[in-house]
């Protein structure tokens, strides 16, 4: 745990309120042990491997653009406002003059914030890994939108890592105001190197806001990912959280939906595919405070090869929150016999006047619908890209990009197409 030390947290720099809280951050997390698979919030987990010596804090950006970063650019061509940050440092904001004129703030935290912009969607007490984050975010960025502004495209933030060895912590903060509405696309990528990505968002959702925020996990294959997304959901609010999860080694993400004012409603959706020796794993909270909430999450995941998937989820109705409307799903389809995925959905009910339900399921791909497509002259192999692909459909058409839904079914083509599946099931 010495390899990051408080006084590498201050050498980060800027404004003094920034420094102080990294410091405290830093100090904090020294002080801690890293979790255990002992622990039931990380049972199946793979904690256990990790080598915080293996790492080192990301070294500053050179201000270079990737070529691999322009391309995945030119998937949404309409931006509001563009941040492009290197192994966690910013190489790249533009925002629109449509955006700035109607009092837009998109930009690096430390000149657009102070410290009352952090922590504020977190309910729970911050794990060790948020701790992490909070001592070494090079620059944390904030998107804010006033009050009854509609933004016309999306908010992107792209993520790109590629220094070998080193630990990327990137921060966002949404603040959505009132009767606000926006898009914000936040997608994560490398090059093949080692690396700890400890990714935390903030979302605020104001009285009224409608909000869309789409995560695209899209790293390497030698990078563990450990990531945390907090969210506050206001009265009247809509927030709609989607993931799509492909990269990485071991990639983790926590996600916590708090409905905190009356009539908030949080959906939650997010596809997953793991191939080769992948670990995805997912622990989601539904957090209803506020009477006549609403949630609904759907997770639709396949695994193949040698890969791993873990969900557990929380749906919790506090004593106040009457009216409540909640409901859970898990789906799994396993490709390989050597795949393995595992779906533990809960529920916690404090209130009476509430429905809610949870469901989850892991098996084989459907043989009936299978044995359907080749009875019409389908080739197997076909049959079953097909049968996985309207599976995963449910979920892709929910994306609020097109442009990167076309490209999250492209990417699953060319897995369920990969030689090496075929080696793996041999």
């Amino acid at each position: 745990m010495t390899a990051f030390s408080p006084e590498q947290a201050r050498g980060l720099g800027g404004p003094g309120w920034l420094v102080e809280r990294r410091v405290a951050a830093a100090e904090s997390f020294a002080a801690q042990s890293l979790p255990s698979p002992d622990e039931e919030v990380w049972r199946y987990s793979r904690i256990g491997e990790l080598d915080l010596s293996a790492y080192h804090p990301a070294h500053g950006a050179s201000g270079h653009v990737p070529t691999e970063v322009h391309d995945l650019l030119a998937l949404i061509p309409e931006r509001a406002a563009t941040v492009v940050l290197r192994n966690g440092h910013p190489v790249l904001l533009d925002v629109s003059d449509a955006a700035t004129s109607k009092g837009v703030r998109v930009g690096s935290l430390a000149d657009l914030g102070s410290a009352g912009d952090l922590g504020v969607a977190f309910d729970e007490p911050a794990d060790v890994f948020v701790e992490l984050n909070d001592g070494f975010a090079a620059a944390p960025i904030l998107v804010s939108v006033p009050e009854r502004v509609r933004l016309d495209g999306p908010v992107v933030v792209l993520n790109w890592v590629d220094d070998d060895g080193a630990l990327v912590a990137p921060r966002l903060v949404i603040r959505a105001g009132a009767g606000s509405e926006l898009e914000v696309v936040d997608w994560a990528g490398s090059a093949d190197v080692a690396a700890l990505f400890v990714p935390v968002t903030e979302i605020e959702v104001g009285p009224a806001a409608n909000v869309g925020y789409l995560d695209v996990q899209m790293l390497g294959d030698r990078v563990w990912q450990l990531g945390t997304q907090a969210s506050r959901v206001a009265d009247q609010a809509t927030l709609t959280a989607s993931v799509a999860a492909l990269g990485g080694d071991y990639a983790r993400l926590r996600a916590d939906c708090r409905l905190a004012g009356r009539g908030a409603s949080g959906n939650l959706v997010s596809f997953y595919f793991g191939h080769k020796h992948q670990t995805l794993d997912f622990r989601t909270f539904q957090d209803h405070v506020a009477p006549d909430s609403t949630s609904n999450l759907l997770f639709k995941g396949v695994v193949d090869d040698y890969s791993r998937s873990v969900y557990t989820g929380l749906i919790r109705v506090r004593p106040g929150a009457t009216g409540t409307n909640a409901f859970q799903t898990n789906r799994n389809i396993q490709l390989s016999d050597d795949a393995w995925a595992q779906s533990v959905p809960n529920l916690e009910i404090e209130n009476n006047d509430v429905k809610c339900s949870h469901a989850s399921t892991v098996g084989p791909v459907d043989e009936d619908q299978v044995f359907y497509l080749q009875s019409r002259g389908v080739p197997p192999t076909v049959a079953e890209r097909l049968v996985v692909g309207g599976f995963f459909n449910e979920v892709i058409s929910q994306l609020p990009i097109t442009a990167v839904a076309d490209a999250m079914r492209a990417e699953v083509g060319r897995r369920l197409e990969a030689p090496a599946r075929a080696g793996a099931r041999s």
